[in-house]
């Protein structure tokens, strides 16, 4: 089958058109033929050594497909171990031994992939399996994220302020489900004036620069994770509010009871769970606008998107199709 393979850390992709099959050597499991393969910043993070990936392998995790029984299905990366807390309650996405399908073990930049059990596939029905492929990763951390303010929000109601730092894909997202779910007035931050406009576009209340003027905010979504913005996430959230890390610069800023506002809350958001994606899908089958535009490239370009990506050259998610 034809697959797209990282051979070492801080190389090209190479397109092999003579891969062996997928699950060639595995026993059970299931195999999916691949509809689409989102491109995401984590695939960047692989090639660039960030992390301790088994290469060479088969990258992306943005996947959807047809399953020869269930139809079409969005696969859900995270793997677990299946022994631990982590597991037990369901959050297998922050397992200490779990295993991210297109991170660790083979995933979607090809025409087949094998899955580790069929509870990993989400029937898709009659969502748009090209347009859904990133919301497998990109829609569902910025869903949980969002998740994780809602009672503050909640509680506050009309008079919340929620900021979301980085505008991007995940950022957009999140503009989404803050509207969707929330009465909340919602904030964007972001360098780029043309993501600030899409963040008007898509519902943001307000767009704004770095240096402009900002009231305490009762949720503060990070999606880049820098040390500027987590100064700034710092600076900006109100009294008993909540800090959300979803972004992977590596950022770090002080912590301590008199260099934070009183009892406001700092917390880390990992990817999200397998129930936590029926109910994103739910969700887009009653308010479709959450499927967004994407742009398609053939399997044969991936690396022309992953070039596209580190640069900034691209207005949509990037998604790949076999």
């Amino acid at each position: 089958m034809r697959a797209v393979v990282l051979p070492a850390a801080n190389e090209k992709l190479v397109v092999v058109d003579d891969h062996p099959a997928a699950g060639t050597g595995r026993e059970g499991g299931e195999i999916i033929d691949v509809t689409a393969c989102g491109v995401c910043h984590s695939d960047i993070h692989v090639v660039d050594g960030d992390f301790p990936s088994p290469l060479p392998i088969v990258m992306g995790h943005e996947v959807t497909g047809v399953h020869p029984e269930m139809g079409p299905v969005m696969v859900y990366a995270p793997w677990g171990c299946g022994n631990c807390q982590q597991c037990s309650d369901g959050e297998e996405m922050i397992c200490a031994n779990a295993t991210e399908a297109g991170l660790f073990t083979d995933g979607g930049y090809s025409e087949q992939m094998w899955v580790k059990d069929r509870r990993y596939l989400a029937p898709l029905g009659d969502i748009d399996p090209i347009a859904a492929a990133p919301l497998a990763c990109g829609g569902l951390t910025a869903y949980r994220a969002v998740r994780h303010g809602l009672d503050i929000l909640q509680n506050v109601g009309e008079r919340g302020r929620a900021l979301v730092i980085g505008a991007g894909g995940l950022g957009q997202y999140a503009i989404s489900y803050l509207r969707l779910m929330s009465d909340a007035h919602v904030i964007a931050l972001d360098l780029a004036e043309d993501k600030r406009g899409q963040a008007i576009q898509i519902g943001a209340h307000e767009a704004i620069g770095p240096d402009d003027e900002l009231a305490p905010c009762d949720v503060v979504l990070d999606f880049i994770g820098a040390d500027v913005t987590l100064a700034t996430a710092s600076a900006n959230v109100a009294r008993k509010g909540t800090v959300i890390v979803i972004g992977l610069a590596g950022g770090t800023t002080p912590f301590g009871l008199t260099s934070v506002p009183p009892e406001a809350r700092f917390m880390s958001s990992f990817w999200g769970t397998r129930s936590e994606m029926d109910d994103l899908l739910a969700l887009a089958r009653r308010e479709p606008s959450i499927v967004r535009f994407v742009e398609t490239l053939p399997l044969s370009e991936a690396q022309t998107a992953h070039d596209r990506l580190r640069s900034g050259q691209f207005t949509s998610r990037l998604v790949l199709l076999p």
